[in-house]
């Protein structure tokens, strides 16, 4: 591993391995995701995908190897020093994971009431801006059981990103969703991708939803936000199997792919969907 590799990365697994008691979860493993990029992990129901995104985190720590964000080993971070990392990192869980308790505009501004110095007429100009960013700007006052599941995993989307992280993390985001509205979550992953310029990793079981993303893209013309079909692919694929990345690469190698787990893998979820 380069020392250039280490400054314009923003995840590094060098040789990671690790393990619930007897069980296996990854060995060995490595990957890079650059900066501004975005790596879409599919696997198997307990390949270790959500693990990884713990581990980058700092919620786990690996058994061997290492772990570098925005090259700063993870591995051996102390708690405090952990907390601080995390302050660049945004995660939006399978569960949304919103206080019932609190409004919409309280919920994305949680983090930046509790863990900033940010004067809180900022706060509340940053709240509106990202509400507005997924679409969301009259639904300030709503409660989370007031909303569909679609809306809330854009509040979730939106509580996310408020600090302006440089790296977001989704674990299954459009998990439990029609395909109508995971499209307007997709919509969203897309425009940060693009548009804030944010490292993703994206951890999906919806072969249809990571196609989307890796072959649309966000532009603004004329002061108006448009999703598109982009000429080339935005992502980097990823696949997850036996503790260590099977394949990488783009959609269309992906697709192309005459492995035979990964045409079993990808059978039943090839377009036509």
């Amino acid at each position: 591993m380069s020392t250039e590799d280490v400054e314009t990365a923003a995840v590094v697994f060098d040789q990671v391995s690790f393990a619930f008691d007897d069980h296996v979860v990854l060995r060995d493993l490595s990957l890079t995701v650059p900066k501004g990029s975005m790596c879409i992990l599919l696997g198997a129901s307990g390949a270790g995908k959500s693990v990884m995104l713990k581990l980058v985190l700092g919620l786990m720590r690996p058994d061997a190897g290492t772990i570098l964000v925005n090259g700063h080993h993870v591995d051996r971070m102390s708690e405090p020093d952990l907390l601080r990392m995390r302050g660049d990192i945004g995660m939006l869980f399978q569960e949304n994971a919103l206080f019932d308790s609190l409004t919409v505009a309280e919920n994305v501004g949680y983090r930046l009431y509790e863990e900033t110095d940010m004067p809180s007429d900022q706060v509340g100009d940053r709240i509106a801006e990202v509400l507005g960013f997924v679409g969301l700007a009259e639904y300030a006052d709503r409660m989370p059981s007031e909303l569909s599941g679609g809306q809330r995993r854009r509040v979730a989307i939106a509580r996310a990103m408020a600090a302006k992280p440089g790296i977001l993390l989704f674990d299954d985001p459009t998990t439990g969703l029609d395909p109508i509205t995971a499209t307007t979550v997709d919509d969203e992953i897309v425009k940060l991708r693009d548009l804030e310029q944010v490292t993703s990793i994206l951890v999906t079981h919806q072969t249809r939803d990571a196609h989307y993303v890796s072959t649309h893209k966000a532009v603004k013309t004329d002061g108006r936000l448009h999703i598109l079909e982009a000429t080339e692919e935005r992502a980097r694929f990823m696949v997850l199997h036996e503790g260590r990345i099977y394949f990488e690469g783009s959609w269309a190698e992906l697709q192309a792919s005459g492995d035979a787990y990964l045409r079993e893998m990808l059978f039943l979820a090839l377009p036509p969907w």
